[in-house]
């Protein structure tokens, strides 16, 4: 589960696992890229321990005025013992609930106000908490974390417990047992480990384990594994070394040392025959999965497992995808080798196409069969070239930030006493040798048993890939004799309940940036970044799905689609295979609005990079074959999502504010009987009436010039100069009352609720942004009005929120909550109330001072990546917003009062002008909906 981070409105998760290996750790600033055979790479830090044994990483990096701080601890699911699993995620939610001198919900509040992000994460190996704020609030972020690491138990009670446990449970409910293929992790854990080995449990837990534990249980957990000596505490971004070290030794130097960790030793598992299981679903699409125990994190295998994985299935050269996605049995086939501390698994995951394979027995065939043929042809020299070209690209493109290096530098040490072992890590996998592939092969893959997974339909046990040969052996708790550890006592020389005070606010200047057309009148926007040698570029078309007619919704994406895939003079693997060896990424998507060309390359590759996004976009194939392919691939991946509820949910809300009459009403993939009416003179009509210059621009980030930029750009130049125009939206529906419309999904555990109304669309300085500031504290933020009572107070949900969403010409409000089932009813209610409230009672001054301070102090965090200044241009040229509309927000945020919030709220905030939308089991909800008073409607989607 990846964590939800979302600003301003954060939530706590549980997080993936660890990173270790291949291309997701790597990250420097100011990075020159070399060959092995060239000097170190290198990630400037300083360790050092205080006396209690705290482990302190500091990174300096004044690029842009934030600090990233993380506290990780060594701890996780693998330290639970059995019949007590899911405590360490369950503590991650405890220690955001205040300590002795930190009031409940405070710490969110805070960090929030200050303009940044927090969250916490859980894997089964360790548990972290961070946060990036502007650079003047690094004491207030050392001060809250250190009393939830020296004073957490002075505030933990009964009922902060329950609330926390009824909240993990409802994120296991929503995360999990309520998605598609939710369970296959823990299927899979269960049958390869032993039920005593610590990655046999998920980290999440099991309910019935949740409601054993009581609060003296997180007690000693938090005595035994929460002490500063199993702890390392890293800050990198604008910081003063001796300033941040005299802060440090303030805060945390006075936290007594707990009990001592033994470093966990590797675990790892053989099996003697393969073990199948299946497991029903609400799916269309089938899953296979094979999984095969290997080695674990940075065992001298694991490099050579990692290419071997990237070979069979890491993109369109791998053997699985010639062999089964491009023959259309499988919509996808990747293979991953994900590695922890005590184990690795080398994962072959298919989800196969029913309309052409029957069963998944033929698909464990053509697995087989296609190791078969890895054996014969072995490694060629692309294999390696296209897997280091990538390694080294993204060491710099996926940890471009303060909090990449940051994360890099706070999991090595954890790990393995080491912060930078960015070197070494780009290292091991040039090192990499053929022999050395197929010496793992062998020795790992081939003829070894294996955990073999079927996922399919309920009550379509045929379609599995064999019967069931092994069965989870029942859960025994056993009754076991636990240390009981005292409380230890932090004594500070220093008033701790006075929360510090920030520094002066940063100066956050919008990053200067330079605006052209080229010869044909394309618009172009640029910023110069130099922190890292790449170049971050997106070419935007608009119009998009909006150009479709409703008949033929889906085009746009279904040409997008195919623009990925072969051109004049390449086929689709050699493309790919060109721009994998660059460590080049190019992608054209159809989304909203537009049509869009993604580019990341380094800079040393660009040129080469851009004749290959020209190929794309001047020269598509539209291959007939790969027409079909795609088409197929798309009607699958819609008949699955009818199977997910949050899909449903989306689709219902478009229906209702838009009509089923108007395109902008269905996604933008289309429908099942659009797709299928698709043809590919459809799709060549498409493409020349609409790609062409009249309505395109491009923004590019990198360290490249103005007169470069063009230069690289000018082959848009090609392209048709037809104008056309964006077809007017026909009339949207009026609603004389407030109903309930109910989308039937049987069996569903949790509904999901929507209450929705059109709106304003997007402005930055008008009434759009004005209702932007008044629904911070009713439903944006964290600590807002609706997520508060359902989340914290009534405990029905793992998160709720309301928001004011915008486009160019379209707007709307919407309200959501994942609830448990048994309180849908109770759900709609308390949301409604919160609005009226809001709407008849006003912002209190503590909400408006709350607003205001977060809303004006965000712009730290926003333009420091890439990807974040590139967004920011897009977002200028796609609004034509004016150069100081940052400026003319400031000035709104700090002059708007109560009463133009509480007058924007009595004319914006109609209760009874909410549309109601439920997901769930209709028959389970009758009883309760039907108590609202309201009329109940049966709403049915378009297929």
């Amino acid at each position: 589960m990846s964590s939800r981070r979302v600003r301003p409105y954060i939530m706590a998760s549980v997080g993936m696992l660890i990173c270790t290996s291949l291309v997701s750790c790597q990250n420097v600033s100011r990075l020159s890229l070399h060959d092995a055979s060239e000097p170190q790479l290198q990630l400037a830090h300083e360790k050092y321990q205080l006396d209690n044994g705290l482990t302190v990483i500091l990174h300096q990096d004044n690029s842009d005025p934030l600090v990233h701080v993380d506290v990780t601890y060594h701890v996780g699911s693998a330290r639970e013992v059995p019949g007590r699993s899911g405590f360490a995620h369950f503590f991650e939610h405890m220690m955001f609930q205040g300590s002795k001198h930190v009031a409940d919900e405070q710490h969110f509040k805070l960090i929030t106000e200050a303009g940044g992000e927090l969250n916490g994460t859980t894997n089964s190996d360790r548990t972290n908490y961070f946060q990036t704020v502007p650079a003047n609030h690094l004491e207030r972020v050392l001060w809250l974390e250190s009393d939830r690491m020296g004073f957490l138990l002075d505030a933990v009670d009964q009922k902060k417990f329950e609330i926390q446990r009824e909240t993990v449970k409802n994120e296991r409910a929503e995360l999990i047992d309520n998605q598609p293929y939710g369970l296959r992790d823990e299927r899979i854990a269960q049958a390869l480990y032993p039920p005593e080995h610590p990655y046999s449990w998920p980290t999440i837990g099991y309910v019935e384990d949740l409601n054993r534990v009581d609060v003296s249980d997180l007690k000693q957990f938090f005595l035994r594994w929460y002490g500063p000596n199993n702890a390392v505490l890293t800050i990198g971004g604008d910081i003063h070394i001796e300033q941040t070290k005299a802060i440090v030794a303030r805060y945390f130097s006075d936290i007594p040392a707990g009990p001592q960790v033994e470093k966990a030793k590797p675990d790892v598992v053989s099996l003697q025959d393969d073990r199948y299981i299946t497991l029903h679903d609400q799916v269309h699409l089938p899953l296979l999965q094979k999984t095969y125990p290997t080695v674990y994190a940075r065992h001298p295998d694991e490099a050579p497992l990692d290419v071997l994985a990237d070979i069979l299935g890491g993109g369109k050269n791998a053997l699985l995808y010639k062999n089964l996605v491009k023959t259309g049995q499988a919509v996808q086939a990747v293979v991953a080798h994900p590695c922890r501390e005590l184990a690795c698994e080398f994962q072959i995951i298919v989800l196969a196409n029913p309309e052409i394979v029957p069963n998944l027995a033929l698909i464990e065939k053509a697995i087989k069969e296609t190791l078969d043929e890895f054996e014969q042809r072995g490694v060629v020299a692309d294999d390696l070239n296209r897997v280091k070209a990538g390694i080294k690209a993204n060491a710099v493109f996926e940890l471009q930030s303060v909090e990449g290096k940051v994360s890099l530098l706070a999991a090595n040490e954890t790990f393995y006493g080491t912060p930078d072992l960015l070197d070494e890590d780009v290292r091991r996998y040039q090192s990499v040798t053929k022999d050395d592939v197929m010496r793992v092969f062998h020795q790992y893959i081939k003829d070894n048993a294996s955990v073999i997974l079927s996922i399919v339909p309920a009550d379509q046990d045929d379609m599995a890939a064999r019967t069931s040969n092994y069965r989870v052996p029942d859960r025994v708790i056993k009754a076991r004799a636990s240390e009981r550890l005292t409380t230890r006592k932090t004594v500070s020389e220093f008033d701790r309940t006075t929360v510090p005070e920030p520094g002066p606010a940063p100066v956050v200047e919008v990053p200067p940036f330079w605006r052209s057309q080229l010869a044909n009148g394309v618009d172009v926007m640029g910023i110069y970044y130099d922190e890292t040698p790449t170049v971050t570029l997106s070419i935007g078309f608009e119009g998009g799905v909006l150009l479709e007619p409703i008949e033929k919704a889906g085009l746009a994406s279904l040409t997008a689609m195919l623009m990925n895939e072969s051109t004049q003079h390449f086929g689709n693997e050699e493309i790919a295979n060109e721009l994998e060896k660059l460590g080049s990424q190019v992608s054209v998507t159809a989304s909203g609005r537009f049509i869009q060309v993604e580019v990341s390359a380094l800079t040393r590759h660009v040129e080469k990079t851009m004749a290959l996004v020209e190929e794309k976009l001047l020269r598509p194939a539209f291959n007939a074959d790969e027409f079909e392919r795609v088409k197929a691939q798309l009607l699958e991946g819609k008949r699955q999502q009818a199977q997910d509820a949050s899909a449903m949910a989306l689709q219902a809300r478009d229906t209702l504010l838009f009509g089923s009459h108007n395109r902008v009403s269905l996604p933008d993939e289309g429908t099942i009987t659009s797709i299928q009416s698709m043809t590919l003179a459809d799709v060549k009509s498409f493409y020349k009436r609409y790609l062409t210059t009249h309505r395109a621009h491009a923004v590019i980030v990198g360290n490249v010039s103005e007169r470069k930029a063009k230069d690289l750009l000018s082959f848009l130049e090609g392209l048709s100069d037809q104008a056309y125009d964006i077809p007017q939206y026909l009339d949207f529906p009026e609603y004389q009352e407030q109903a309930i419309y109910v989308i039937d999904n049987p069996l569903a555990l949790q509904s999901v609720v929507m209450l929705v109304k059109r709106d304003r669309p997007f402005d930055a300085t008008g009434p759009f942004f004005k209702s932007q500031l008044m629904n911070f504290s009713l439903g944006a933020a964290f600590n807002s009005r609706i997520n508060l009572n359902l989340r914290e107070d009534k405990s029905i949900t793992y998160g709720a929120s309301a928001n004011f969403i915008g486009g160019k010409t379209l707007g709307w409000y919407e309200v959501r909550a994942d609830v448990q089932r048994q309180s849908t009813a109770l759900a709609i209610s308390e949301i409604l109330q919160e609005i009226k409230t809001f709407r008849e009672q006003g912002i209190t001054a503590e909400e408006m001072r709350f607003m205001r301070s977060a809303y004006s102090q965000f712009d730290a965090l926003n333009y420091e990546t890439p990807v974040s200044k590139a967004f920011f241009l897009r977002k200028m040229m796609g609004f034509d917003l004016p150069v100081d509309y940052r400026r003319q927000q400031l000035a709104i945020i700090n002059s708007i009062t109560e009463a133009d919030i509480n007058t924007i709220a009595q004319v914006g905030l109609q209760p009874d002008d909410l549309q109601i939308i439920v997901v769930g089991d209709k028959q389970q909800l009758a009883a309760q909906l039907n108590a609202l008073g309201l009329p109940i409607k049966t709403l049915e989607l378009p297929q």
